[in-house]
């Protein structure tokens, strides 16, 4: 039986972490995930909300389950796993209630956005182990929060309420927890009837610019603005524009 499940509501693809009892992380796992972001893409998904059915959305990594053992994982592997997650070219939310703990965190990060229940809480634990982040979590706290705030996160490995990691750029909407299902669906539609191939534009744009700065973005802008001239949804939108004013165009994902 898989540990994520796949499902798809509309144009969103809703994929569900349900790995009892607390979604702890280890190699099934994250290939069962990214095989349901692959099946979200290929179904014409505009949209992917992941989510957990557990008490906790990931209370960290099963370490008896990553192959080795104890031993050094393979990093260029696992590089690649987090870049197929973070770079599928669609919208993503992590929709956070329970602990975000360690991987659980850093899998929330792999999102584009995040939306936490005003319950979550969320940590780094890896430092009291003796350990680092081993999933990027560091990194892609920096390009959230920046270095002295992702350090204060890691080195102290305490728990923080969202509150204060919206405060500080880690999430981008903190909801009652009874609300939480319905504001993350809200958002993940609200994407999913977007300019898909506009989004891809911005979320490639984003990503480079975060990992190789600005002229690492620059150097991809011509080739963003030539995939987006060439959509239909373009068209559709500045006839729109012109006939009815902005905000009345009706995507289609192409």
């Amino acid at each position: 039986m898989s540990t994520v499940v796949f499902e798809k509501d509309g144009a969103v693809g809703v994929v569900t972490m349900s790995k009892p009892p607390h979604n702890l992380i280890e190699d099934t796992f994250l290939g069962d995930l990214l095989d349901c972001y692959k099946k979200a893409v290929d179904q014409g998904c505009r949209s992917i909300l992941l989510r957990s059915a557990m008490r906790h959305f990931c209370a960290g990594a099963d370490t008896a389950g990553f192959t080795g053992g104890r031993r050094r994982r393979d990093q260029a592997g696992l590089d690649a796993l987090l870049g197929a997650l973070e770079n599928v070219p669609v919208p993503t939310i992590a929709a956070v209630h329970g602990g975000a703990l360690g991987g659980g965190f850093e899998l929330a990060l792999t999102c584009d956005m995040i939306v936490a229940a005003d319950t979550a809480f969320f940590g780094q634990a890896e430092a009291s182990l003796g350990l680092i982040p081993l999933l990027g979590g560091t990194q892609r706290l920096v390009q959230r929060a920046g270095p002295a705030r992702a350090k204060e996160i890691a080195m102290f490995g305490r728990r923080h309420n969202p509150v204060a990691l919206e405060r500080w750029g880690v999430i981008n909407l903190v909801t009652a927890e009874a609300e939480l299902p319905t504001v993350s669906m809200s958002w993940a539609r609200q994407l999913a009837a977007g300019p898909t191939v506009a989004f891809k534009g911005i979320k490639n744009l984003a990503n480079l610019s975060a990992r190789q700065g600005i002229a690492g973005a620059d150097a991809q802008q011509t080739e963003m603005n030539n995939m987006m001239w060439a959509s239909a949804d373009q068209k559709r939108g500045l006839e729109a524009f012109a006939k009815s004013g902005p905000g009345s165009a009706l995507f289609e994902g192409n």
